[in-house]
C-alpha cells in the first residue's frame, strides 16, 4: 500500500503562480509514472501533465508552456509548477502515480486532491 498527500494549493490571481507537491509514502520499490489531473466543477478529471521514471515528459495542450512538471525519485515527489494561470485553471488538483510495492504488485494510485483558485 501507498499513499499520497498533496499539498500547495491555495488562492492567486490571474498570471500568477503556484507550486504543487506530492509526496508518496509507504510500501514503495518504485514508482513508475506521476501525474497530475484537475477537475474543476460539473466536469471530468482531466490529465494536465505526466513524467515517466526516465522523466519523459507530456503535457495536455492547455497547460503547455505554462506549467512544469518535475520529480525527484530520491524523494519520492511529484511537482507542478504552475505560471501564468488563468481562472479556468481553477480546479481541484490530484497527484496519481503507477507504483510498484515491495512485493512486487503494481497499482495506481491517487491524492486527495488540492484546490487551486484563479481568481481577482
Amino acid at each position: 500500500q501507498a499513499q499520497l498527500v498533496e499539498s500547495g494549493g491555495g488562492l492567486v490571481q490571474p498570471g500568477g503562480s503556484l507550486r504543487l507537491s506530492c509526496v508518496a509514502s509507504g510500501n514503495i520499490f518504485s514508482i513508475i509514472n506521476m501525474a497530475w489531473y484537475r477537475q474543476a466543477p460539473g466536469k471530468k478529471r482531466e490529465l494536465v501533465a505526466v513524467i515517466t521514471r526516465g522523466d519523459s515528459t507530456n503535457y495536455a495542450d492547455f497547460v503547455r508552456g505554462r506549467f512544469t512538471i518535475s520529480r525527484d525519485n530520491a524523494k519520492n515527489t511529484v511537482y507542478l509548477q504552475m505560471g501564468s494561470l488563468k481562472p479556468e485553471d481553477t480546479a481541484v488538483y490530484y497527484c496519481n502515480m503507477l507504483v510498484v510495492t515491495d512485493s512486487a504488485v503494481k497499482s495506481d494510485y491517487w491524492g486527495q486532491g488540492t484546490q487551486v483558485t484563479v481568481s481577482s
